[in-house]
């Protein structure tokens, strides 16, 4: 991409296909670092996740706590905040004033949740993320380390290329691999058939098969996401690694239709936005609105 920025544009773009591809495994592995899965030895997976997340702009120390909040927390109506995208109920949307409401559907807006929202994730929140860092300071050095080691990418590359060139170079990159990023992250919970739970009622293993999906990709895609797809799975056992949940998932044929969608099937997917606690599953505002003319 550095070679063919300045004579043939469209090259590059081209290349950042495969190169936003690559990233995104690459967070994956990371992933597995940050569940001490990827390696028997805790200090390799630490090393690794560290490097990694310079190149995915993502902070290792910080997004491991962030991310085995969620695991703990998946599925569970009383303590969402942490580590997953935010949902209300439908009861909490009506309650909510006009503004807010309005505030709300234009957060869970497909372009502003696979568009705008993974560019301020992984570009703005996580050079300094304020919501886990009020709750535990010990993952502020990774988050100071990373921005340094970017900073000092960033300043790099623009003396090298051009700062100009810099942006046009890894701009592509970092906005498809984030939007990738999101929408697995966003397909993996937000699907109709989810579980959610209040705290009194919510079971782990509950919550990690019925709360989780199986997004069934091709060969090819499942290789660049490191199978993260089999995630009710990797939620029911975090330290399964990546590379050996398609052999636990050839093991177990009863989980092989438990939460299966394809990629026609997420499309499908994009406009639920709320839990319905009564029906129990996630619905769309549009399927709100006509239930309650109905009613």
């Amino acid at each position: 991409m550095a070679l063919t920025v300045h004579k043939a544009y469209w090259l590059t773009l081209l290349l950042s296909l495969p190169a936003s591809a690559f990233l995104v495994r690459l967070f994956m592995i990371q992933h597995d670092c940050g569940h001490r899965s990827y390696f028997r030895s805790r200090r390799l997976n630490d090393l690794l996740g560290h490097a990694i997340g310079m190149l995915t702009l993502t902070p290792h120390g910080y997004w491991r706590r962030a991310h085995n909040i969620h695991h703990a927390t998946s599925g569970n109506l009383d303590k969402r905040g942490i580590g997953d995208l935010h949902v209300l109920t439908v009861r909490e949307y009506l309650a909510l004033s006009r503004w807010k409401r309005l505030a709300y559907r234009i957060y869970r807006s497909p372009i502003v949740l696979f568009g705008l929202g993974p560019l301020y994730l992984f570009v703005i929140k996580f050079r300094l993320p304020l919501d886990m860092l009020r709750l535990q300071l010990g993952a502020l050095p990774s988050v100071l380390i990373t921005n340094l080691v970017i900073a000092g990418a960033i300043i790099g590359l623009g003396f090298w290329l051009g700062f100009t060139e810099a942006l046009m170079v890894q701009g592509p990159i970092v906005f498809m691999s984030s939007v990738a990023g999101v929408w697995l992250f966003y397909i993996q919970h937000q699907f109709e058939g989810t579980s959610w739970r209040r705290n009194g009622e919510w079971d782990f293993d509950e919550a990690a098969i019925q709360g989780s999906s199986f997004y069934d990709l091709p060969d090819v895609l499942g290789w660049l996401t490191a199978d993260i797809g089999i995630h009710h799975i990797h939620h029911l056992s975090s330290r399964i690694p990546n590379y050996r949940l398609r052999e636990c998932l050839r093991e177990n044929p009863e989980l092989q239709e438990v939460g299966r969608i394809t990629l026609r099937d997420s499309a499908r997917c994009v406009f639920l936005a709320l839990w319905d606690e009564g029906a129990e599953r996630l619905i769309s505002f549009k399927s709100l609105s006509r239930s309650r003319s109905n009613a």
